[in-house]
């Protein structure tokens, strides 16, 4: 029922900064929580931040890796979740995933950020 389209991923140099953008199309609950998980070579998926919608608490959540320097947002208008992401590190590289969960959980295809050192 739910599409996601992911973009702005990119190569930046260390201290750089990168908008991601996540699209939601499809039959869009009022109460749903979506995010950026992200996953390195040969590491596992981890979560990066999360946002949900007011009805379902209106709560952020973030790795303690990117507290002070990534921002989430939505714009419920355009059903879409932004990753701001400032200060880059190199350990920051990573394929980036957005994660929708209603009633399930929807994955988009992932877009790679690369830092340079």
């Amino acid at each position: 029922q739910v599409q996601l389209a992911e973009s702005g991923g990119g190569l930046v140099h260390t201290g750089g900064s990168l908008r991601l953008s996540c699209a939601a199309s499809g039959i869009i609950s009022s109460r749903n929580v979506m995010g950026w998980y992200r996953q390195a070579p040969g590491k596992q998926r981890e979560l990066v931040a999360t946002i949900a919608t007011i009805l379902s608490g209106g709560t952020t959540n973030y790795a303690d890796s990117v507290k002070g320097r990534f921002t989430i947002s939505r714009d419920n208008a355009k059903n879409t979740v932004y990753l701001q992401m400032n200060s880059l590190k190199p350990e920051d590289t990573a394929v980036y995933y957005c994660h929708f969960y209603s009633l399930r959980d929807y994955w988009g295809q992932g877009t790679q950020v690369t830092v340079s050192s």
